[in-house]
């Protein structure tokens, strides 16, 4: 009880630095050991309902208007101001000067931006620190004078100076994959991609009965049964396939017979923890901190089908795989069968990854209004369609998640699961709520484990409410193949990223608050080192930051708790913590999460606003 506190308490605390506020916890300890000793704890809570009962029935009204405000509170800020600035620098370098080749810039004098480096440093915001992360890891900076920590590396003449010997070390070792390619980006926007095997599913698609999936009823899941087709040669396929795409090398059984169920690459994460695909906070720096505490199975953030066709840049981006990331899947989101084929059949061809998962469990409206995420469980015809679909295309498994069902308290997927093993998907993932509930309420894992009985022998994985080693071993003890840690109300990663680490070492770890503060420094370098150091990679590193932020400041240190483990739907009341850096971490209030952010990557530019893209459903 000596760190609970008021609200006026708390944030005086931290607004005096934490001096004043220590004298103030120090006074207010005695008084409570003075109250507890005078009277009992049950007489004074009676004694304080028996004032309030006068004043209730007049404060009905208030009461009632704050309750309905507090139901509105829901899911996204959907209103939430546009808060990315038009420009970051309003005068930037030329993209040339900084890789080295100014003469030879493509816009020649019709760039917009500047050539002239003096130009550029006099009106260059000042520098954020005296060591570069980027070059310390790789021995050079590709920012160079645009880096905002150029003076760690910045020579006579502003020359970009060059670790040779670190430099050496990483030459021709590709630390990022799956990146976008202009050549791709162009065939993508001008159409000119074929998508071979995804057509010629759909033509079956077309041509058959009531709409049902005979695209993909030539798959035989017996391997000793004759596959049809086999002895064909690849000339007598038939003159209505579309033209085979030029290749080079040595012909193999690949290029004339299609792979069987039975012989595709085989997903072996039964027992393993899976780090859920988050949106927003699931990018590549987070993952490579929860890989860092302990994650088996990582997996990028939920991309929509149609903007990977079109080749948008910032959709690809969800896409980037880290070189540690050694079990790697990506989700993508979309409600109708060609653009999911054509999509997976993309992938298929362009991009390294172990497995792809579609995302039936989606319950925002943009999505689900669209006939997306969590309505293709309503929509039995699509939902077989996408599937086997996809699965004819990829070489990797495909996994399904879903959510119980669209409606509370009427459960359907013990009635889809079957149906999602026939049409071929290799695993699935069952968060235990609807869509109603979105974040709310328990997680159902007795449902979750009859679930599990029922997708037996495909492996099905339970998602929802783990935050401790405890919940873990109760949620393995149903009978699942696996667990997978996720947000929101199962927070569990965001809350607390080394969950992983307490789960496999079987134990509560009373993190410090230095210690947390190290992570959202890696965090902070792992973000310069994928975003960039330059201005706009400092700024999308800190909204990023501050997004983590938002879930970060819900977890309660375990020395500060009454009883083990943390609840994750429980409200804690205002608390002080151990040292006032603990107090700042555990405070709800954004101008606080920029106060961090700003000890991480300096003050933030005039006029900056936030405001996060999720609301505490549950927590508030």
């Amino acid at each position: 009880r000596r760190f609970l506190t008021s609200k006026e308490q708390f944030h005086a605390y931290l607004r005096a630095g934490g001096e004043e506020g220590e004298k103030e916890k120090e006074k207010e300890e005695e008084e409570q050991v003075s109250s507890s000793q005078s009277e009992p704890p049950a007489k004074r809570l009676k004694a304080e309902e028996l004032s309030r009962d006068g004043e209730s029935q007049g404060n009905a009204g208030e009461e009632e208007k704050e309750r309905l405000e507090k139901k509105r509170a829901r899911g996204q800020n959907k209103s939430r101001p546009c808060m990315k600035p038009n420009c970051y620098e309003q005068s930037r370098l030329c993209p040339s000067v900084t890789q080295g080749c100014a003469g030879q810039c493509h816009f020649g004098p019709r760039c917009r931006f500047l050539h002239d480096v003096s130009e550029y440093l006099a009106g260059k915001p000042a520098d954020l620190g005296q060591r570069c992360v980027l070059f310390d890891t790789f021995g050079r900076c590709p920012y160079g004078v645009t880096c905002r920590f150029g003076q760690a590396h910045l020579g006579d003449g502003h020359q970009n100076l060059v670790n040779a010997t670190l430099a050496q070390q990483w030459e021709g070792k590709l630390l990022v994959r799956n990146s976008l390619s202009k050549d791709l980006q162009q065939q993508l926007r001008k159409r000119k991609f074929s998508f071979q095997r995804a057509e010629e599913f759909l033509r079956g698609l077309h041509g058959g009965k009531g709409g049902k999936a005979t695209g993909g009823s030539t798959d035989v899941s017996n391997c000793t049964a004759p596959q049809e087709g086999l002895g064909d040669s690849p000339s007598s396929r038939g003159a209505e396939d579309a033209p085979s795409i030029p290749t080079l090398g040595p012909l193999t059984d690949e290029d004339i017979t299609k792979l069987r169920p039975c012989e595709k690459k085989k997903l072996e994460i039964q027992g393993k923890l899976y780090l859920a695909p988050l949106t927003t906070c699931g990018n590549l720096p987070f993952r490579r901190i929860c890989k860092r505490f302990g994650a088996d199975v990582t997996c990028g953030e939920m991309a929509v089908c149609t903007n990977l066709l079109q080749g948008q840049s910032s959709e690809w981006a969800l896409l980037k795989r880290h070189h540690t990331e050694d079990i790697f899947g990506v989700q993508l989101e979309g409600a109708f069968p060609d653009t999911m084929t054509k999509c997976a059949e993309l992938l298929n061809r362009t991009i390294d990854v172990d497995f792809v998962d579609i995302n039936v469990g989606c319950p925002i409206d943009l999505v689900y209004k669209k006939g997306g995420g969590c309505a293709l469980m309503t929509r039995s015809n699509k939902f077989e369609q996408i599937v086997r679909g996809m699965n004819s295309v990829l070489d990797v498994p495909l996994t399904v998640k879903i959510r119980t069902g669209v409606q509370e308290k009427m459960n359907v997927a013990h009635k889809i699961i079957p149906r999602i093993r026939e049409w071929g998907a290799s695993m699935v993932t069952l968060h235990g709520r609807s869509r109603e509930q979105r974040y709310t309420r328990s997680a159902d894992w007795e449902y979750i484990a009859e679930c599990a009985r029922i997708a037996s022998p495909m492996p099905l994985f339970g998602n929802g409410d783990i935050l401790s080693y405890e919940d873990a071993n109760r949620a393995m003890q149903m009978g699942v193949s696996g667990i997978m840690i996720a947000r929101q109300v199962p927070v569990g990663a965001l809350i607390k990223p080394w969950l992983f680490m307490e789960i496999k070492e079987q134990r509560h770890w009373d993190i410090s608050s230095r210690e947390r503060f190290d992570i959202l420094k890696d965090f902070t370098n792992y973000g310069l080192e994928h975003w960039g150091s330059d201005t706009q990679g400092v700024e999308k590193t800190r909204k990023f930051l501050l997004e983590w932020l938002s879930f970060l400041c819900r977890y309660i240190p375990v020395g500060l708790l009454e009883h083990l483990p943390q609840r994750i739907n429980e409200r804690p009341p205002y608390y002080l913590g151990r040292d006032y850096l603990e107090t700042l971490m555990a405070s709800q209030n954004v101008d606080d999460w920029i106060k961090i952010s700003e000890l991480l990557l300096g003050p933030v530019p005039p006029s900056f606003t936030f405001l996060p893209k999720h609301k505490a459903n549950s927590y508030r």
